[in-house]
């Protein structure tokens, strides 16, 4: 009786605190119908794109009286600034790299063009969260191309032994295409398939932790409440093969449940993230219309049209703290000289070791609070990607829009623990695991773009320590012992790859590839990690879910991105929509559903009247 009590003054002190945030402090206008605009033409003039990602840094392109400033360019960083620039705020981000979009970049090399961080999307149905969050803070403008309905196929174990599964998108489609494929699971597969759905509609709550204060987050968890509240807190709380082995004994169905690999081992890994995962791509599989870098170059304009700017080759140094410990803003590097950008408010997309570890004076690092939040995380494994070039259309080739993952064994658990144990003198011949795809193949407008030309990129992880005896030395210049190493990881990947696309093989034109140092130059990321700060099973305990959230122990610094949320575009999205809403002391999920809904029943409307 006494829990249930509990229970309900929680839900209480819940639904207070919501209220509070409503009826208090200045209501934002954030979102609007009136700002869609239908989609104007592609535009593939690279003077115009350049112009718009490629703005230099300069004191005098600095916009004047700043409210805020966001440190990085990645989804994370470019969703706060549009966000907080359509409640009236000035803002400038500024961007290591000499382009922005942080991985949703995309670079050329010989005629062919490559994304090195957006390779498929979900949940982009429409009117759905994602995609009504994406045209607010890009006016409409980003467009999607939806991938076969069979878009992932996965492949377990090698030569005669290879099994091949394919992974079909649809509310039905999805868990119906598994029982034909795995006969005698059907009950597993339903219950996999309702505890994915339980997880889809239980993350907001994974959100709320984030805003509410943490003393009744404490509260929740000490007293045992949180469970009561809702079982999403205990899946994300258990490792994804407890659960597995509990649902299936069957490998080969255990290791499709966790495919999707970011570095982290079933075992260690929480269940809930591995089910969204799978689940984002049930309502379908998306790809940028025009490449990845359409994210930036349409959130940018909404940033300029509040008085913002969005500056490249702009290295952050330090972030200024006055006596009193609140920041004013930070410092760039220009040539040899550190130019102060001052602002009340500085938003950091640059990742929670950036953040704390490089920005912040040594003294400010040490602080208890921050060495606490430090130690809640570590960091996430690095990966390694190949860049390859075709000759010829993708009907010429053969190639689709389909992604393949392969593993050479069914037990994930073993194979990534022994793969990452590895000494960098044991990884050649021993890569397991690997991602296929075809970026031109997804994109319509790529054959207008690079007539006669298509892509493949292959992806594994990769752990920094590997490459560790390079840090500090300039790209290009590491020596012939880095690029030995370099290019017989690629030329592995790259066989393999050709062993389930044999046609290819008298197609290559170039090979380029990406190791966790390229990462370090281009993504800043401190030790190479795509994915941010590791999603191993602590990270989604109810106590680091509660402490990584945006707001800091430092007055004024406030975080975004892929680690106050999770990884990816959708996870980075949600980082800036959390950050914006913390900035804004205003819940923006509340306007964002309210706007949905609004969005929902106007099309409801529409087909009564057809």
């Amino acid at each position: 009786m006494w829990w249930w009590l509990l229970g309900l003054l929680s839900c209480s002190m819940l639904a207070v605190i919501i209220t509070f945030f409503l009826i208090t402090g200045q209501r934002y206008k954030v979102f609007s119908e009136k700002c869609l605009r239908p989609p104007a033409p592609l535009v593939t003039d690279s003077r115009e794109r350049d112009e718009r990602l490629k703005r230099g840094f300069r004191v005098d392109r600095v916009p004047p009286e700043l409210d805020a400033v966001v440190i990085g360019s990645g989804v994370g960083g470019l969703t706060a600034a549009a966000l907080l620039s359509k409640a009236g705020k000035r803002v400038v981000v500024l961007e290591q790299h000499d382009q922005a979009g942080g991985c949703t970049h995309t670079f050329q090399n010989k005629g062919f063009e490559f994304d090195v961080g957006i390779h498929y999307l979900g949940q982009l149905h429409n009117n759905s969260m994602l995609r009504v969050a994406l045209d607010q803070i890009t006016d409409g403008q980003l467009q999607f191309t939806r991938l076969e309905e069979h878009f992932d196929t996965l492949i377990l174990g090698q030569h005669d032994k290879r099994r091949e599964y394919h992974i079909h998108a649809g509310k039905t489609e999805m868990a119906a295409s598994l029982k034909k494929q795995f006969p005698g699971e059907e009950d597993s597969i339903d219950e996999f398939a309702r505890l994915m759905k339980l997880a889809s509609r239980r993350t907001p709550l994974i959100a709320i932790l984030k805003m509410i204060p943490y003393w009744l987050v404490n509260f929740l968890v000490r007293t045992g409440l949180l469970h009561y509240i809702s079982s999403v807190f205990r899946l994300a709380a258990t490792n994804h093969s407890e659960v597995m082995s509990r649902l299936t004994q069957n490998k080969d169905l255990q290791a499709l449940s966790a495919y999707l690999f970011y570095g982290v081992p079933p075992k260690e890994s929480s269940f809930l993230i591995n089910a969204l995962l799978l689940h984002h791509y049930k309502r379908g599989a998306y790809y940028p219309r025009g490449g990845s870098s359409e994210f930036a170059f349409h959130i940018i304009p909404v940033i300029q049209q509040a008085g913002g700017a969005v500056l490249v080759r702009a290295p952050v140094q330090r972030i200024l703290l006055n006596q009193q410990g609140k920041v004013y803003g930070v410092t760039v590097l220009k040539g040899q000289e550190e130019i102060e950008v001052r602002a009340p408010i500085v938003i950091s997309n640059a990742g929670i070791f950036n953040t704390f570890q490089k920005f912040l004076p040594q003294h400010i690092q040490q602080k208890p609070e921050i060495q606490s939040l430090l130690g809640m995380v570590r960091h996430g494994m690095g990966s390694f990607l190949v860049f390859v070039g075709l000759d010829g259309t993708k009907e010429e080739l053969g190639i689709v829009s389909t992604n393949f993952w392969m593993y050479k064994d069914n037990d994930l658990d073993v194979l990534m623990e022994k793969y990452s144990s590895l000494s960098r003198e044991e990884v050649l011949g021993n890569i397991p695991m690997m991602f296929i795809t075809f970026p031109s193949a997804k994109d319509p407008t790529s054959s207008i773009r690079h007539p006669g030309k298509s892509c493949m990129t292959l992806l594994t992880m990769a752990r920094y320590e590997w490459f560790e005896e390079w840090e500090g030395t300039k790209l290009g210049k590491r020596g012939e012992d880095y690029t030995s190493l370099k290019n017989s990881m690629a030329q592995e990947l790259l066989d393999w790859a050709l062993t389930i696309f044999p046609q290819l093989r008298d197609k290559v034109v170039m090979v380029d590839a990406a190791t966790p140092l390229t990462n370090v130059h281009y993504l800043g990321a401190p030790r190479g990690e795509m994915y941010g700060a590791e999603h191993n099973l602590e990270r989604f305990s109810p106590e680091t879910i509660a402490k990584t959230r945006s707001q800091t122990p430092i007055d004024g610094l406030y975080l975004t991105g892929q680690d106050v949320f999770c990884n990816g575009m959708a996870g980075a999205l949600h980082g800036g929509l959390l950050c914006a809403s913390a900035v804004l002391n205003q819940i923006l999920y509340i306007d964002l559903l309210a706007l949905k809904k609004r969005l929902k029943n106007k099309q409801s409307n529409s087909k009564k009247i057809w």
